[in-house]
């Protein structure tokens, strides 16, 4: 199923994407965040500066520019038209991949405290690199994965005290 999603730029300029166009995209991983993307035979340096993956923001560098960009799917606008917030959802007690790939890395131990946006582990899905970050302050109670393990969509990967 070809999803759709909508692409907000510095608050001001906003363009829709399928999940068919993007995967044709010409990117390629040169590091870390860091990625060389080629549109229209011209090239591109583009490189994550600040990822939020949970309110799926993002701040990025493009040929030195910077910019904000949120990322939202049709599901995204259908919470946000029936005026639901996330804040207002149930407290978070574990975190589940949100898409199948590969634990590269993971940044905490049991039993260790976390602030909201700690980096807990990197998921490497679709050649790029995600960042899962903590939603809450909390404690790490397990943790369901270990670098190298491929997960499924929804498999678990850290529950919290």
């Amino acid at each position: 199923m070809d999803k759709l999603f909508k692409i907000v730029v510095n608050n001001s300029l906003d363009f829709e994407i399928s999940s068919k166009e993007a995967s044709k995209l010409d990117a390629l991983s040169i590091s870390k965040d860091n990625y060389h993307i080629l549109e229209g035979n011209k090239p591109y340096v583009a490189q994550i500066l600040k990822q939020d993956f949970y309110n799926k923001t993002y701040t990025i560098s493009i040929n030195h520019s910077t910019y904000e960009v949120v990322i939202s799917d049709e599901l995204d606008r259908l919470i946000a038209d029936m005026g639901f917030e996330l804040a207002s959802a149930k407290e978070i007690v574990s975190i589940e991949a949100p898409m199948p790939g590969l634990i590269l890395e993971i940044n905490v131990a049991q039993g260790q405290e976390v602030k909201t946006d700690d980096p807990l582990l990197i998921l490497e899905a679709m050649k790029m690199e995600n960042l899962i970050c903590s939603p809450r302050d909390g404690i790490i109670k397990s943790i369901a994965v270990k670098k190298g393990d491929a997960v499924d969509k929804n498999h678990l990967l850290i529950e919290f005290e």
